[in-house]
C-alpha cells in the first residue's frame, strides 16, 4: 500500500487545479538513475494502465503505480512540506537504504 497524508493530498489537489487536470490521477514510479541509484517520478495521467496498483486518495483523486515500481514503493508514505524549495512532495520510503539530500533519489 502507498499512503498519502492529508498535506500531500491537498498539495496534489492544488497542483491538479493549477495544471487544469480535471480527472485521472497521479502516476508515481521509480526509474534507474539519480545520484543514489533510483529516482522517483510522477506525472498526471487520465487513467491507469491494466496492471497498475491504484490507490484512492481523499478528494476523489487516485495514485497509479506500475508493478515494477510498486516493489520499491510498497509501504511508502507520500507527504508534503510547504517549506521545501521547489519540490514539496516527500517520499517516506521504508525500502530505501539511503537517500540523496534532495529526497528525490534513493538506493535499495
Amino acid at each position: 500500500m502507498i499512503q498519502v497524508t492529508d498535506a500531500a493530498a491537498k498539495r496534489i489537489q492544488q497542483a491538479m487545479a493549477d495544471e487544469g487536470v480535471a480527472s485521472g490521477g497521479l502516476r508515481v514510479g521509480v526509474k534507474a538513475g539519480g545520484c543514489s541509484g533510483f529516482s522517483y517520478i510522477f506525472r498526471w495521467e487520465t487513467e491507469p494502465k491494466a496492471n497498475d496498483e491504484i490507490f484512492d486518495v481523499s478528494g476523489g483523486m487516485k495514485i497509479f503505480v506500475d508493478p515494477k515500481s510498486y516493489q520499491y514503493l510498497k509501504g511508502t508514505i507520500l507527504d508534503a512540506d510547504a517549506n521545501m524549495l521547489g519540490q514539496s512532495l516527500i517520499f517516506k520510503n521504508p525500502n530505501a537504504k539511503s537517500e540523496c539530500g534532495c529526497g528525490l533519489s534513493f538506493d535499495v
